[in-house]
Formats: structure tokens, sequence, C-alpha cells
């Protein structure tokens, strides 16, 4: 009977056992590894989405922008300057400049297969615009990815017609503005000048500068696919701010009477330099500043340093005997003295009660405080300075307006040296009655004499009248201070006497040089200017060398004078600073004159009436005076008025 058998297992021949079937499929860690990358792509794609949708759109739209639209700026117009009459001293005119566009020049020669002509054309292009042809050539090689080489800021109008005949791609001309100045140097240190971009370096044209530049406009210039303009919307028109206007208190004729003076004077004493302030004394007016050498502003940034200076308000120097009317006033005032004191001068020299001597280029013994002016005594002025004291010496100094500013509307104004009270010595009351230790500048001492000029009060200085817009409209209104504001620094009565007395000294005083001999005769010349009464100071100091002590052969020579003298209507200050020695150095000679002059032509051309015949002192003055003559006050015969 048989026996019904199972089925035979398989065994291993490694493990001598049964073997199980494994399932298939991926390990998990795979399987995490793919999802990642799926989620990174994910990301990624997310990301991109967002960037597109924000930044990139900005992006897109801007270079989308910058190829259909153009942002070109509009340059304002710099304000014009104009003297008080109205006459033009600085304006800016429109001149047409050249461009390049490099690249654009490049593509078209090379998409028209006209390289050769390129070779011919570009010599012709620099021969026109006055350039180096190999460095134009060699420019376009350089910088061939460029867009925009300005070549010229202004061709002619011929020039522009050869440019254009010449039909070169890339060559474009475009507005620009250049200031120019019609009167040449007149005014150049008071104009200043502007340099690159239109920007003042100098002068009213710097100080004024937010007023004067106006603010650039701006036009965005919608371009077709050549890059050719097609249009521009309102919206994106910002028109230009142009500059205002400056109407200053100078007069140019003036001006030039008084740059014409000084140049000759300088010229004629050799002197290094010099400087002239002439002002009207009622209103405080500058009428003219000028300086010796002068410089033309159109030529400012080739022009040194200092040469440009503007010394007349920059540069203060002692000023020597110019300074004793400020002295000699307020002592009168405050009772300190009378114009017919009579001072015990018993010679040339005089020692001061601590020892130190003090000397007269002339000796004239006994002398009236009249004549201690009229004759620049020194030795007087000390004995006067002893009596005052220091306190009323500072006083009387400061009351004129020394040691600060005036505050006209021009940069770098010194404001001179007149030390504190506590700093002077027994030596000071002695020097800043002849002028030393102290330092002032010409438009201080104009400044202060029109104290004289005009009753007693000390003017405020003025440049500038007014401010206009672009269209001529009045912005700004500067009139003068009332006049009964102004600071009242001696009384009328002190300011007469002053006046009187000065009105002496180019007739019987240290300025009687204004008057020349005719060659081969011992007459005197009678000058155009004799026929206004001036009165005025000389001042001669030698120049400070610092340690070693003042120089005996350099010089300042000063002369401070007005007219006419019944009713003054200008006032001039003159220095000329190291006069050759060899000719002449002091004040009355060296910048009298050329002071006379200077009122002389400038009374003539206001039509300013002659003066009546100047009145002698008063009798009790004439009989204490040194050398009286009562001839000196007899007018000339019209017919020798020259």
């Amino acid at each position: 009977m048989g026996s019904e058998r199972s089925a035979p297992t398989q065994i291993s021949p490694v493990t001598a056992g049964p073997v199980e079937a494994n399932p298939t499929g991926p390990s998990p860690g795979r399987a995490a590894l793919v999802l990642m990358f799926i989620a990174v792509a994910l990301l990624s794609l997310i990301a991109r989405v967002a960037y597109l949708q924000t930044y990139g759109r900005q992006q897109t739209i801007l270079k989308a922008e910058r190829q259909h639209h153009q942002t070109q700026p509009l340059a304002a117009r710099r304000g014009s300057i104009f003297d008080r009459n109205g006459t033009l001293i600085a304006c800016t005119i429109q001149n047409r400049g050249v461009f390049i566009d490099p690249k654009f020049m490049q593509e078209r020669y090379q998409d028209e297969n006209r390289w050769v002509q390129l070779d011919t054309d570009l010599p012709k292009l620099a021969a026109l615009l006055g350039i180096d042809a190999l460095e134009l050539a060699q420019m376009l090689s350089d910088r061939s990815e460029e867009r925009y080489i300005k070549l010229s800021d202004c061709v002619s109008g011929e020039t522009e017609k050869k440019i254009r005949a010449l039909r070169m791609p890339g060559v474009g001309f475009m507005p620009v503005n250049h200031r120019v100045y019609p009167l040449g140097s007149l005014a150049g240190h008071i104009i200043g000048g502007v340099g690159k971009g239109q920007i003042g370096l100098e002068g009213i044209e710097m100080k004024f500068e937010l007023d004067l530049a106006g603010k650039d406009g701006s036009q965005r210039v919608l371009k077709d696919a050549k890059r050719r303009a097609i249009g521009v919307a309102e919206e994106d028109y910002v028109p230009p701010q142009h500059g205002r206007h400056l109407v200053l208190t100078i007069d140019a004729n003036i001006q030039l009477i008084a740059e014409q003076e000084l140049e000759a004077a300088c010229d004629q004493f050799r002197a290094k330099r010099g400087e002239v302030v002439v002002m009207d004394p009622k209103t405080g007016e500058v009428l003219a500043l000028a300086n010796y050498p002068g410089f033309n502003p159109q030529e400012i940034s080739e022009t040194p340093p200092e040469i440009r200076r503007n010394a007349a308000l920059v540069a203060p120097y002692e000023p020597g005997s110019a300074i004793k009317p400020f002295i000699v006033g307020p002592a009168i005032d405050r009772k300190i003295t009378s114009p017919g004191d009579v001072w015990p001068i018993s010679g040339i020299s005089w020692f001061t009660p601590y020892g130190r001597r003090i000397s007269d280029v002339h000796g004239y013994g006994p002398l009236t405080t009249w004549d201690i002016l009229v004759k620049s005594s020194n030795v007087g002025m000390a004995m006067l300075g002893q009596k005052m004291g220091n306190p009323a010496l500072h006083e009387a100094l400061t009351s004129f307006g020394f040691g600060k500013r005036t505050g006209i509307e021009l940069g770098g104004e010194d404001p001179g040296l007149v030390r504190e009270l506590s700093a002077w010595s027994k030596h000071s009351t002695d020097s800043v009655v002849q002028g030393y230790e102290l330092m002032v500048t010409p438009l201080q001492l104009a400044r202060a004499f029109c104290a004289y000029a005009n009753g007693g009060k000390l003017p405020t200085v003025r440049l500038v009248k007014g401010v206009l817009d672009a269209d001529g409209n009045v912005v700004t209104s500067r009139p003068p201070p009332a006049f009964a504001d102004l600071p009242q620094v001696v009384t009328p009565e002190t300011a007469a006497q002053i006046r009187r007395i000065l009105a002496d000294v180019p007739l019987r005083g240290t300025a009687t040089s204004i008057k020349r001999f005719v060659p081969g005769t011992r007459q005197y010349e009678v000058p155009t200017w004799y026929m206004w009464n001036i009165f005025g100071k000389t001042g001669t100091a030698h120049i400070s060398e610092g340690r070693a002590g003042y120089s005996h052969n350099r010089y300042n020579s000063t002369f401070l004078a007005g007219a006419p003298y019944e009713n003054p209507r200008l006032v001039v200050a003159i220095t000329l600073h190291e006069p050759d020695r060899s000719i002449a150095h002091y004040g009355g000679t060296v910048s009298g004159p050329a002071g006379a002059k200077i009122l002389g032509r400038a009374l003539t051309y206001l039509q300013v009436p002659p003066s009546p015949e100047l009145a002698p002192p008063p009798p009790e003055i004439t009989k204490k005076l040194v050398n009286y003559q009562p001839s000196v006050y007899i007018k000339p015969s019209p017919d020798r008025i020259r």
C-alpha cells in the first residue's frame, strides 16, 4: 500500500536553511532625497515668480523706460549783474557746444561700410574745432563704448554750419551757458568770476551764488526705436528757475575813473599795489572799489590768487597820519581840546614823560590843534594823546568802527586791529596817535571819513542796491538805513569844524603837491579839481618788518579826501603800497594827486556845480596859524582851470 509524500524543501547551500522571497521598491532614504529635490524646485519656481512680480518687474519696466525715454537736464540761466544805472557788468549767454557719440558713430560707419570716409572726416572735424586730429582719433578708439564726449563749449555760427555740412553721424550740438563780462576787467575785484559749472569763485559771484545760480530743470523725452525724440508729456517737463539779477551801488563810470587814476599813480611811483574806495557819505553806498593790479573776471581761473585778493577789504595795514582826524575829532567833541588851543612845541623833537623821543618831519614851533592836523605834527598828536589818555583814545577809534567789519556784502572782510585796552601800554599812547599799533583797511578809512562829510554819522556800507527776479521784478530792495538811525560818532558841530580844518590841508598843509608847477615857471598849474573845495588828510607810514622793526625804505602812502566841502557828495580813500622812495613816498605827494583827480573827474561826471571861494579861518584862529597867507584862499579865474 503506498504512502503519501510531502513536497521537498529547498536548502540553501550557504546557510543550509530555508530562503524567503524579498519584496521589490525604493528605500526610504532615496525617497526623501527625491522629495527634497522636488521641494527645492517648487520653491525656486515660487521665488522666481515672486521676483518677476516684484523687483524683477520694476527692473524690466525701468529697462523699457530707458529704451523709450531719456531724461534731459535743462540748465538754469545765471542771473545778470548791473551797476546803479543799469549798465550791464555780467551776464550769461547761450553758446552752441559740440559733442560726439563714439559708439553710435562707429556703428553707423560700420553699417554703411564707410571706414575710409571716417579717416577723412575726423581730420576735418578736428581742424574746425582747433584740436589735434590724432588725439581725436585716439579718444574715439579709447572711449569707443561711451555715448557722450564734449569736444567744445563754444563754436561760432559759421563753424557750426561747416560741421553740419560734414554730415558725420554721432556729432551733435548742445546749448551751453557761458558767463560774459562786457566791461572786461572793470570792477574785477568786486565781481569775482565763475569757474567750471558756472559756480562763483570770488566776489559778488560767490557771495550771491544762491541768488544768481537759479535751479536747473529737466524734461523726460519719449523716443522711437531709432532714438529720435517724439514728444514730452506735460507732467514730464520741469522748467528751470533762472537766476536772479543783482543791482550794485557802484557807478561804472566812477569805477573806471578810480581804476584809471589808481593805475596811473602806481605806474608813476612804481608802487607794488594800491587800493581806492569811493563812497557816497550820506548813504554809505560804495560807488567804486578798485585794486591794482587788476584782473579780468573772464580769466579768473588763470589769475594768481594774490592778484584776485580784494586788498581794499581783506588786507589791513598801519595807516600812519591818516588816523589823526579820528582822534582830534573826538578830542574836540569831548572838550579835551579846541581848534584854537596852542600846544608848546619847541622844536622838531619832543620827549614823552617816560623818555620816548617823538619827531616831526619839519619843526614849526608852537602849533594850534588846527595846525596839528593841517601840518600833521607827530609831536602835537603825542601831546594830545598824553592829555586824552588810553581809554579815551581807545573809545575814539572804536567809535569810528575801527577793529570791526563794515558789513559790506563781500566775503573775507578783515576787521582790522584795535587791540583790547588792557593790552595797551604807555608806548601805545604815542604810537596810536601816529597811526601805528593798529591796522585798518581802505574801506574802513573811507567809511570813517564819511562821518566828517555828513555831519557826524557813521554810515552803513552798502554794495548791493537790490535783487530782481528773472523777469526784472523787484524781489528785494535794500534802501539805506534812515539817516537819523545811524550812530552819531561826533556832533554835527564837531564834524563841521574838522571838515573846515581839513579843507586847509590841500591849500597850506601836507597835500599842497596836488597842485603842480608848470614846467619852466614858478606858477602852479590849476587842475580841474580846483573847481571844488576839497578837504582831506594825508598819511605816510613805515612798513613793519616784524622783529626787525620798521623799514626805512618801505612805506604805505594814503590820502583821504571829500568834496565839495560845502555839501560833500563824495569821499575817497586811496593807498599806494611801497612806492619807489627814490621818486617819492609821502602820502600827499604819492596818493594825494590821484585822489584829487578822482574827485575832480567824478564830480565833473556828476555835474556838481563848482564851489564858491573858501572862506579863511576865523580871525581868532588865523592869528595863531603858522605861515598863514590869505592869498591861498583866493580862487583862480575860470580860464586858468583846466
